[in-house]
């Protein structure tokens, strides 16, 4: 293994990326493979024995397992917290030089299988995102490669994870395009194909050639184009109420500090959801299918509600719920402990969206000759929700029309994406994934500039030559610093090291000869207050604001506790912007 890495050390950097593309996508098709049919073993191995439906109300319970399984496995043997998963990357990305931990590459396949496996109302694609994310940045990590390239390396195990674990190889590159990586330049392209081709065929090859959401389509109609119209309008607003409904109740949920009574909770309102809507139980695919072929729904006695399911109306409104309740039900299950993501709710909650709203359509269409094709729209729904939840448009199109092969329906599909993306900016400026990220000013954005100021860390500006001088000190003590010292600003500080203010060479500079007054004046007679300084950890576009505000070229930086640390100035961010600005526009 050693003498592999140092010959791998040893190639162009060039050819090493695209060789590592493949390893990470192979790995990452490899993964998704795993991931998925772990999720299926251990749903069938807890429901191939039920024999009558008595059994079925250990759907009240199995998800309530699953979820403590996972909070066992994170708290006493992980020990991190895994959630989240795409927002996790994203951090790395601009808050850890990307970097993820090693552990990642198998902590979250297997607390999501136990999750959704047991029944837990989330999806595995966030967490194969994690995974995949994790294998490509300890790949760079272990040869010791550069930031520039690591993220890259992370960008293609991201890829190579979409596109294992749904067989879509083209969305995985627009998915890491559009969500994870800000500023990409054309010739990363290869690596980033290399990896979902690869992650593709080991999908492929293990899991065979069935396309993960194969279904009967119509033929496309253009009549129906503004019944597509109104479908992107109604996916924006229920992406809006999709993203604010999850992270005011991940908020209250997450107020709610010991673990076990959360999970109890959250497990009993999940257990309940699912009770009275089975479509809620898992990942809900199995409960797409009859819809994106035509077929009658049916709940054979499942749900207690499956007795109104003959009126006509029963059936929209039914469903109208399930959409609803699908937040509640996917943050009880990630609140409870479960792992899981928003990736395959919000496939999910499109759908359902598509199909109320053709199905409502029809009903008040009847008796015309007029209809609407409802699979056409269940299938167009997921990619509507998708482009609006997400913010991705492109990644939406795409990764429907591959994974249910309805390339026919991409004026529809692009149609839809883009109002219901365009809707959604109206109220909300950031996705589900990137909305508290943003809130913190440490969002990686595709404009360079912001991208680039979020990279910068204040850790590496701050300049520490400036000699510091007691607040009560003398005026003797102050010319023996001033004779020592290589500036002309002399931060003052306390006794325990807090900054009071500074005093310049120039304000004594009449003073400091007359030996007389060396023992009569002392700092705080020539002290001035700062306007504003810098906290160590505040972000650089916050910093710049404070350089705007008070047109000052040098501004101390302290702790949270305004100890001390040193200043940071204009010349030396203008020189780091530069400089990495010019090696994010590498090629």
């Amino acid at each position: 293994m050693k003498g592999l890495r140092e010959a791998l050390r040893k190639m162009p950097e060039r050819n090493r990326i695209l060789l590592l593309s493949v390893a990470v996508g192979l790995s990452c098709g490899l993964a998704a493979v795993l991931l998925t049919s772990a999720i299926h073993g251990i749903h069938n191995w807890l429901t191939s024995w039920f024999s009558q439906d008595s059994d079925h109300y250990l759907y009240l319970i199995y998800p309530g397992i699953g979820m403590l399984l996972s909070l066992l496995l994170v708290r006493y043997v992980i020990r991190d917290n895994i959630g989240h998963g795409v927002t996790k990357v994203l951090v790395a990305v601009s808050k850890n030089e990307s970097r993820i931990k090693p552990h990642n590459m198998w902590s979250s396949l297997l607390t999501s299988a136990l999750t959704i496996g047991f029944g837990g109302s989330v999806g595995a694609e966030a967490p194969i995102v994690y995974t995949g994310a994790a294998i490509g940045s300890n790949f760079a990590r272990y040869l010791g490669l550069s930031y520039r390239s690591m993220t890259l390396l992370l960008g293609c195990g991201a890829a190579g994870a979409v596109a294992g674990i749904f067989k879509a190889p083209l969305a995985g590159v627009l998915f890491t395009l559009e969500i994870l990586l800000f500023n990409i330049s054309m010739t990363s392209m290869m690596p980033l194909l290399l990896s979902t081709v690869s992650a593709t065929m080991v999908s492929y090859l293990l899991l065979g050639s069935t396309l993960p959401f194969q279904c009967n389509l119509s033929p496309f109609n253009m009549a129906n184009m503004p019944f597509y119209a109104v479908l992107g309008v109604v996916c924006g607003f229920v992406s809006l109420y999709f993203v604010r409904m999850t992270l005011w109740l991940e908020d209250k949920l997450s107020a709610m500090k010991n673990p076990y009574l959360r999970w109890g909770l959250c497990a009993a309102g999940l257990g309940l959801l699912i009770f009275l809507f089975p479509p809620l139980y898992g990942e809900g695919y199995e409960s797409l299918f009859p819809l994106l072929n035509g077929e009658p729904v049916h709940f054979d006695g499942e749900t207690v509600l499956a007795g109104l399911l003959h009126y006509k109306w029963s059936v929209p409104v039914f469903f109208l719920l399930v959409l609803v309740l699908k937040v509640f039900s996917m943050t009880f299950t990630n609140a409870g402990g479960g792992v899981g993501g928003t990736f395959g709710p919000t496939l999910f909650t499109g759908a359902i969206a598509g199909f109320v709203l053709a199905r409502t359509i029809n009903l008040l269409l009847e008796g015309t000759s007029l209809t609407v094709p409802e699979q056409n729209f269940v299938l167009v729904g997921m990619a509507g929700l998708m482009a609006g939840v997400m913010q991705a448009p492109m990644t939406a199109i795409f990764l429907i029309a591959e994974i249910t092969g309805g390339y026919d329906l991409f004026l529809p599909l692009i149609l839809t994406a883009t109002l219901s993306f365009g809707t959604m900016r109206m109220f909300e400026k950031y996705s589900i994934y990137t909305k508290r990220i943003a809130m913190t000013g440490e969002l990686l954005t595709h404009d360079s500039d912001q991208a680039v100021l979020t990279l910068l860390r204040m850790s590496e500006l701050v300049e520490k030559d400036f000699s510091t001088i007691e607040i009560d000190a003398t005026l003797g003590r102050f010319v023996q610093v001033i004779s020592e010292s290589v500036r002309d600003t002399f931060p003052v500080i306390d006794s325990k090291g807090r900054l009071q203010g500074y005093v310049s060479l120039e304000d004594v500079r009449k003073e400091m000869f007359q030996s007389d007054l060396y023992d009569k004046r002392h700092v705080f007679n020539y002290m001035h207050s700062f306007y504003e300084y810098v906290y160590e950890d505040e972000n650089m576009e916050a910093v710049m604001d404070k350089f705007e505000k008070t047109g000052a070229w040098n501004l101390p930086v302290v702790d949270r506790n305004r100890k001390y640390l040193g200043f940071v100035s204009k010349s030396k961010i203008f020189s780091a912007y530069r400089s990495e600005l010019r090696q994010l526009s590498q090629d």
